[in-house]
């Protein structure tokens, strides 16, 4: 934000934001703006801290994350077994022939 305000600056365009009554216009508005905009990245960063923490604590703790598998491994080791193709494995379990190589690969 602050790098398109500077680019609008360069130009010679104010920038008005008529719901808190900001102006880039003058030194003070631009010195206004560039402060909020420094502490709205500040709090950007401190949102993606405490993420990453929550997260981490969370994997600590166990939990899983993603959707769930839809490949049921043995299913496609058994009918694998039996001499089954990949491609009709795929159209049994209703999974892509991609998903039955990596569940044999795995």
């Amino acid at each position: 934000m602050i790098q398109l305000i500077k680019e609008f600056d360069d130009m010679g365009v104010a920038v008005r934001f008529l719901d808190d009554g900001i102006s880039t216009e003058g030194t003070m508005g631009k010195m206004v703006v560039t402060i909020l905009s420094a502490v709205a990245q500040a709090e950007r960063l401190r949102i993606l801290e405490r993420t990453n923490e929550g997260r981490l604590e969370a994997k600590a703790k166990g939990v899983k994350f993603g959707r769930k598998p839809k490949v049921n491994k043995a299913d496609v080791f058994t009918l694998h077994d039996q001499g089954v193709s990949a491609m009709e494995i795929a159209r049994q379990l209703k999974i892509g022939r991609s998903t039955v190589y990596k569940a044999l690969a795995s």
